[in-house]
């Protein structure tokens, strides 16, 4: 009898979403191993999900009550949502803490509020909610368990985000959120920022060079850890995270002017980068070695949340 898990509707539910809104990751996908490409691809359908549970809500008070019955389901452990269901059955199957699940909703959530970032400190710790949590969640899916590996996993995840922000700006200001940092730019409002004046244009531009070059050093974290994940696996997120980190060396060329137009990578520049990973990254120790340790101060911000190691060791 074929495990619940493995209900074909759930699958080919999630990978319609991938292939539609997770390009990267749909392309990335195909390097990881049977078992592991379909437990990651449930975890990107359960994830998007929770993400449109907020997006497509009739209102603001009509997306904060679904986001609060996906956070009940998850801790009760049962759901009439199909999507939902399979992510606590996926959960359950790969020993992921529903805690986790938790604080990417209330990561989720936050954006249904006012979002004006004050400062780096609350810009990390949103990046570790709506992404690096999900990195958390992946090294389940992938069967890695160490913590160490965990600290790398949230590492990943927080430049995707950094690098998401960088490039979207202008189309998160237009639905009024501003995650650049009030401690970067100063209080601009975000309709300032979808088509900022010739006198703004510097400051920002400074900002997202700054933020990309804070995404540089947690993709750098991200790669080390890679070490942790099957052989595969490792491939796989490899990949993933060079396309991702692609979109920022294309902002860069692009003089940080995200107001020009949302950058993107296309599908030949994924394959130079696929092969230039795969050739390149195993000639490294790094690629096959542990690190020696985590790099407590890319965590400062995030003291406190869960899976989160006031101290990281092998």
């Amino acid at each position: 009898m074929k495990p619940a898990t493995d209900a074909p509707e759930a699958l080919a539910a999630a990978d319609a979403v991938l292939a539609a809104k997770g390009r990267s990751f749909h392309w990335a996908r195909r390097l990881l191993g049977k078992t592991h490409a379909k437990r990651a691809t449930r975890l990107y359908g359960f994830c998007r999900h929770l993400d449109d549970l907020a997006d497509e809500g009739t209102s603001a008070a009509d997306a904060r009550e679904k986001l609060d019955a996906a956070s009940l389901s998850i801790i009760a452990g049962v759901s009439a949502d199909p999507v939902i269901r399979d992510g606590i059955r996926l959960m359950k199957e790969c020993d992921i803490s529903p805690e986790i699940a938790l604080e990417l909703i209330a990561g989720v959530r936050s954006d249904l509020d006012v979002v004006q970032v004050a400062d780096e400190a609350e810009l990390y710790r949103y990046c570790y909610r709506v992404a690096g949590t999900v990195g958390v969640m992946m090294c389940g899916v992938l069967d890695v368990r160490s913590p160490v590996a965990h600290a790398h996993a949230v590492d990943l995840g927080i430049a995707m985000q950094l690098t998401n922000i960088s490039r979207d700006i202008a189309e998160d200001a237009a639905v009024g959120r501003r995650y650049l940092p009030a401690s970067m730019i100063g209080e601009l409002s975000p309709g300032e920022l979808i088509f900022p004046s010739e006198m703004l244009r510097p400051r920002l531009r400074k900002c997202v060079e700054a933020l990309l070059t804070s995404a540089d050093r947690y993709y750098a974290s991200g790669e080390i850890g890679l070490s942790y994940l099957p052989l595969r696996a490792r491939c796989g997120i490899l990949v993933a995270g060079r396309v991702y980190r692609a979109i920022g060396t294309r902002l860069r060329t692009a003089d940080h002017a995200f107001w020009n137009g949302r950058v993107v990578v296309t599908d030949r520049e994924k394959a130079a980068l696929t092969a230039q990973a795969l050739l390149s990254a195993p000639l490294r120790s790094a690629f096959w070695k542990f690190p020696s340790r985590h790099d407590a101060s890319l965590h400062a911000a995030l003291r406190g949340l869960p899976g989160i190691e006031t101290r990281h060791a092998n």
